[in-house]
């Protein structure tokens, strides 16, 4: 019987599927089952399981079989990019190659002569057998033996004269590798990419659900280093001369389609310039509030602040904790044709359409300050300031509250109720403050458990924080670790939120400049759930874990 045949025997796909495929085979080199993956009539670990079958050769999962690493040093990484396959294991004078073409005899002989074993085909998909590659040879490993296989040299400083000279030696490798290093960081979700050298290497970490991970690369990379930052600056638009001062620019590119932002920062180390691109995925970033993490009562009550016709509402929290992203969020969720929007960012991160974006520019005069004022006689109905980071700003934000606008902006502070004091101690007068503020959302972000290796377990209860209200014999739960979290446990993050909805007695205690110990007590009175509360609760319904709510909160 046939591969299709089978196939279609199985349930995997439908015998008119085939026909279209067969129809399709035009070519003598066209192969049935790779036109039956490419239209989608038939995943390929489906062809994979009916080809093992009639060859009698096993089908494997690399994310659960071990590697045995002092094998990868016999078989050449030029041999395992070319063909696109991965040594397993070895003994009693055989070798076990992962492969997805069973049919690459050339590929086995090759291994065959240069280890002088017999090989043992194992089937995995592409996708397996490409991510197990990356991840033990390294990123842009076949890119890095292709410029050392053509010994190529960089040089480190580049005259002006030169740079055109050295672009055409090295363009095609060079765009081909920081391609390869971008769309890696996609592919693992990532939101920064940190390159960074040092004097016997070069080090390229992904920051993945908030963490740095170092991913695997060539050693042979840290000769291209200034090719690296040369290409960057370039798609940048930065000054590629430049080698002692820090840089900052950014650049869009298209991958998985889509569009991304990325914003560059470039400064000078000892061992030459290293590099953080910030990856700004629109579609992460314009999501409805409901899919933030806001418990149910936190979420009617955070909507009833937003729809306010006046105010200020502050969302508070430190660098990298999902301030903006709630920000756009509440954007999106009142803008209409009845409102004027106004933004003054720095920088502006994602656009939204309908609404006027404006990025501050600080050499010619262009601040937070400055531009709200503009904003004043431009009629609008809502603005939005980046960021109230000194008096000047905070008071003409106070102000256009007060003439009848919704002022939207972020403060650094560690929890809701030291927002208000952190104004006064800007210089704010108290009844400013007290008439002006609607509501505070303080915020963190925590991973999720991996729902792909999500388990459950039954905690040791002398090992649980104080005060975490936790009931004897409660499961909670955790992530074992698997291929699809990189065996971290986690995958994808949300917030835990305190909101605080200003009432005449916080008001009036604002305007006495009562302690923090007393706003937080009257805050309490009417409602107001911690960030670690809501942490808490996360956990008892198994959407993470104990160590992440300990690792972004610490206890009253």
């Amino acid at each position: 019987m046939s591969l299709g045949d089978n196939l279609v025997k199985r349930g995997k796909i439908t015998a008119d599927q085939l026909a279209v495929a067969r129809e399709r085979c035009r070519k003598p080199t066209d192969r049935i089952e790779k036109t039956l993956v490419q239209m989608g009539f038939a995943t390929e670990r489906d062809v994979l399981e009916v080809i093992g079958e009639q060859l009698s050769i096993p089908v494997v999962d690399l994310g659960t079989v071990e590697i045995d690493t002092e094998l990868l040093t016999k078989v050449p990484s030029k041999v395992v990019h070319r063909y696109q396959l991965f040594p397993v294991s070895s003994h009693n004078g055989s070798i076990k190659v992962a492969t997805a073409n069973a049919f690459d005899l050339y590929a086995f002989d090759e291994v065959r002569m240069l280890t002088g074993l017999k090989v043992e085909p194992l089937l995995a998909t592409a996708e397996d057998i490409s991510r197990e590659i990356k991840k033990h040879y390294g990123v842009g490993g076949e890119t890095i033996q292709a410029m050392v296989g053509d010994d190529v040299e960089v040089v480190s400083d580049v005259s002006e004269e030169d740079k055109d000279l050295i672009e055409m030696a090295q363009e095609a490798t060079v765009v081909k590798l920081v391609n390869e290093i971008l769309l890696e960081a996609i592919r693992d979700r990532a939101s920064d990419v940190h390159i960074e050298p040092y004097e016997d290497g070069l080090k390229i970490r992904y920051r993945i659900d908030g963490v740095l991970h170092t991913t695997n690369v060539p050693p042979e990379i840290r000769r291209f280093h200034s090719a690296i930052v040369s290409r960057i600056k370039i798609l940048s638009n930065l000054n590629i001369a430049e080698h002692r001062l820090p840089q900052d620019g950014g650049f869009k590119i298209r991958a998985q389609e889509k569009e991304i932002d990325l914003r560059v920062s470039i400064i000078p180390t000892v061992y030459g310039g290293a590099v953080v691109m910030r990856i700004l995925d629109k579609s992460n970033a314009l999501i409805g509030l409901d899919r933030l993490g806001l418990a149910d009562e936190t979420l009617v009550r955070f909507r009833e602040v937003i729809d306010q016709p006046y105010g200020i509402v502050l969302v508070t929290g430190p660098t990298g904790s999902g301030k903006t992203t709630t920000l756009y969020s509440a954007l999106n969720t009142i803008k209409s044709d009845k409102i004027k929007i106004l933004t003054v960012e720095d920088p502006v991160e994602y656009y939204l359409d309908g609404i006027n974006q404006v990025s501050v520019k600080p050499k010619i005069g262009l601040t937070f300050a400055s531009g709200l004022r503009s904003f004043l006689r431009h009629d609008p109905d809502v603005i939005l300031v980046g960021e109230i980071r000194d008096y000047e700003t905070a008071e003409v934000a106070i102000n256009a509250s007060l003439t009848g606008h919704l002022v939207f902006s972020t403060l650094h502070t560690n929890d809701a109720i030291t927002s208000n004091t952190r104004l006064l101690d800007m210089g704010v007068e108290p009844f400013l403050v007290s008439s002006s503020m609607a509501g505070i959302l303080a915020q963190r972000l925590v991973r999720k458990v991996c729902p792909t290796c999500k388990e459950s377990y039954a905690p040791d209860p002398d090992q649980l924080p104080a005060d975490f209200n936790y009931q004897s014999g409660q499961e909670l739960y955790r992530g074992k670790g698997c291929t699809d979290c990189r065996m971290s446990g986690y995958r994808g993050r949300f917030g835990i939120y305190e909101l605080l909805v200003m009432n005449s007695e916080l008001r009036e205690l604002v305007v006495q400049r009562a302690t923090t110990t007393a706003l937080f007590e009257a805050g309490k009175r009417n409602g107001l759930t911690l960030m670690r509360e809501d942490g808490w609760a996360k956990v008892r319904r198994g959407e993470t874990t104990i160590e992440e709510v300990a690792r972004v909160t610490k206890a009253m």
